[in-house]
């Protein structure tokens, strides 16, 4: 039967990243306690999107305050040099640079990778309501290998009931369910774990994040990304966008 090593082989593969993903789903929920005093609006973008939404919700904030200009076109202008309100504030002018202006995709992973947005995250490690970079990694990484394998054995099992003739297709097909239905289970729970396999929060953090009002438009930002923004800063930060496709 030829059709019994492909199916070996997709018994190896889903158990293998299933056995990932779990081992990554136990860790993460090892984290479940963390000190629930409240969020600043910083940590909840933290929590939410990672360095990248805690730059730009410094970005809107310093545009809302008239501080900085962020224009369409994607420029972001030093309008108020006061020397910046806080430690993400001194980093976004320090990444702008001293003539006062700069592109947004410039300014963004630069501020993204400054000390004090270093210190948000570790902070919130220590408090056990981000995961820490380790574990990211494993979870992002289990994800990929569940949806690889998935997609491996709907392959090997397709290509496995066009190799054996009509009447033996039946039980190809349910050998190959057992690994099918296990990988499809387990990216369920990396779809979980991981919502756009970029997770950022422990289960913690996510409580906390679920327990804010959107009400705030800062709050929206920090929870929601840049599409809850008006039109006109929206397009600011779609240039960023538009230049990562490209």
């Amino acid at each position: 039967m030829v059709w019994v090593p492909l199916l070996l082989v997709a018994l190896v593969v889903s158990g293998v990243s299933c056995a990932r993903v779990c081992r990554a789903a136990v860790l993460t929920d090892a984290r479940a306690g963390g000190d629930g005093d409240g969020l600043s609006v910083s940590e909840a973008a933290y929590l939410a999107g990672g360095p990248l939404r805690v730059t730009d919700l410094t970005l809107v904030s310093m545009h809302r305050a008239r501080l900085l200009l962020l224009a369409g076109s994607g420029w972001a202008t030093v309008a108020a040099d006061t020397g910046g309100r806080d430690a993400l504030e001194r980093a976004v002018l320090g990444a702008i640079g001293p003539d006062g202006q700069s592109r947004i995709p410039a300014v963004r992973p630069l501020v993204a990778d400054d000390a004090s947005v270093r210190a948000l995250a570790a902070g919130l490690v220590a408090r056990g309501l981000a995961l820490p970079e380790h574990a990211r990694a494993s979870v992002a990484s289990g994800a990929r290998a569940v949806r690889a394998a998935f997609l491996l054995t709907l392959a090997l099992g397709t290509g496995a009931a066009l190799l054996v003739p009509s009447g033996e297709r039946g039980a190809v097909l349910a050998g190959f369910s057992l690994p099918l239905v296990a990988a499809g289970l387990c990216l369920l729970i990396a779809r979980a774990e991981t919502p756009d396999y970029a997770c950022w929060a422990s289960p913690a953090g996510r409580r906390l994040l679920a327990g804010l009002s959107p009400a705030d438009p800062l709050t929206a930002l920090a929870t929601r990304g840049t599409r809850v923004l008006e039109p006109e800063l929206r397009a600011a930060f779609r240039v960023h966008d538009r230049q990562h496709l490209s």
